[in-house]
């Protein structure tokens, strides 16, 4: 019964619902925005606000396009057909055999007919965009003598500007790293996807592992171990003194209440606390756990359907029972069960991405945490903070393997006749130092 209400789950997560977040990919990667589909949500493309209504529903993956409405401006689906998949490979079959070039041709403004009033009229008289391209393409001058690369960059370059389109996106880990470090790339301590890859990949983070992380990039790290566990095993975000790291973008990625549960919060301070602890010390840590999830808020209530026999046994009488229900927030408090087992065992690995603090201070303090011949990766912008938390883990013995990778990541553009390194790409993804923990026989076996 729970594997097909598993599917049934799996199969809801491929389609939109009202309340989930969403990625928008509007005109093909020139603008990406997060949103949260309600009834109200708009998202504004040039000067125009859109409702996001219509794209509750839909599978991720759709493409809206922005038509005029009965009641103004909305986003219209657009379901592919095969005619517009031949005409894409026709068109890419006359790329293949272009033979003329634009050597006479003079950019002076004069070849378009067409003026601004005369547009503002197709508006004012319902056309669509892609009309409006049309009429464009109709009375420009030199659009029948360029090659058909350039047609196809003047076409490109007009329905974006009058017929834009929405992708709608599915945020995932790779989506949501790629559009922060376009956007706002200090959010995340300018972490890179190839460099996300490389730390899940080299503290072999799989199914079923406690993984130890202290991220401090936003909840990026904590949200893509999450995201590859998949609801087995735990991820244990650690943080220094009473204040923990925030977590905003966990809540982007939509994960359901199953993965939720397996994303805890814990100060350092109570792991590196003796398994009877220090009485006032558990004290304060339960007093500001109080204070980050106070009781008096109010819990969602469900009414739930039961069947009540009445007295001649017939049990067809049905009423309702309101229930109170508490969703599965990520960051709850871990549990003690989970505290003494990782005590007694140890992580499976460490994650560490604190840009504001110092790699070796911060290593050395979670370390002692980590299982015997497990992996910990930290990850830093700059190389020398890590070249000397490096140095100090070898004088100190405490680790074996210890290596510092530089991540370098190239994008091509693949098309007929086109293909390419892209002109623009970033220089430097950060370093990554990695290694496995020593055992040392002066600490207790984990």
């Amino acid at each position: 019964m729970s594997t097909v209400n598993q599917e049934i789950s799996n199969q809801k997560r491929r389609i939109t619902w009202e309340g989930c977040s969403v990625l928008l990919d509007i005109n093909d990667g020139d603008r990406f925005v997060f949103s949260r589909l309600t009834a109200g949500s708009i998202v504004k493309i040039g000067n125009k606000t859109y409702p996001l209504q219509p794209l509750i529903g839909c599978p991720f993956g759709s493409v809206f396009q922005v038509e005029n409405g009965t009641t103004g401006p909305c986003l219209s689906r657009v379901i592919s057909t095969a005619e517009a998949g031949n005409t894409e490979d026709k068109r890419e079959c006359a790329i293949k055999d272009e033979s003329r070039d634009n050597r006479a041709l003079v950019d002076n403004n004069t070849a378009q007919t067409l003026t601004g009033e005369d547009i503002e009229g197709l508006r004012r008289q319902g056309a669509s965009g892609n009309e409006i391209v049309e009429a464009l393409i109709a009375n420009s001058v030199t659009f029948e003598n360029k090659t058909s690369f350039s047609q196809e960059k003047y076409r490109l370059k007009k329905q974006k500007k009058y017929a834009p389109k929405v992708l709608l996106r599915r945020p995932i880990s790779r989506s949501i790293c790629d559009t922060y470090f376009k956007k706002y790339p200090s959010r995340i301590g300018f972490l890179r996807v190839d460099t996300l890859s490389l730390l899940l990949s080299f503290a072999n983070v799989t199914a079923h592992s406690d993984v130890l992380v202290v991220d401090m990039i936003g909840g990026l790290l904590t949200g893509a171990v999450a995201e590859r566990l998949g609801g087995t095993g735990y991820v244990c975000n650690a943080y220094r003194g009473d204040s923990p790291y925030s977590l905003e973008i966990v809540r982007i990625f939509n994960f359901c209440d199953e993965v939720n549960k397996r994303i805890v919060r814990l100060p350092l301070a109570e792991l590196s606390a003796s398994q009877i602890g220090d009485s006032k010390e558990i004290d304060q840590l339960q007093a500001a756990s109080s204070i980050d999830n106070p009781a008096n808020q109010s819990d969602p209530v469900t009414m739930e359907e039961t069947t009540v026999s009445s007295e001649d046994g017939n049990p067809n009488t049905k009423t309702f029972v309101s229930k109170v229900h508490k969703a599965a927030k990520p960051g709850e408090k871990a549990s003690e069960d989970a505290i003494k087992l990782w005590k007694e065992n140890g992580f499976s690995s460490v994650i560490i991405a604190a840009p504001d603090v110092d790699a070796w201070s911060i290593i050395k303090e979670v370390l002692p945490f980590l299982s015997f011949s497990a992996p910990f990766v930290i990850y830093h912008q700059y190389l020398q903070p890590l070249a000397t938390c490096m140095r100090n883990l070898q004088v100190e013995k405490m680790a074996i393997g210890l290596q510092i990778t530089e991540p370098w990541l190239r994008e091509y553009q693949v098309l007929p006749s086109r293909t390419h390194p892209h002109m623009q790409m970033s220089a430097c993804g950060g370093y990554v130092l990695s290694g496995t923990k020593l055992y040392n026989g002066d600490q207790p076996n984990k």
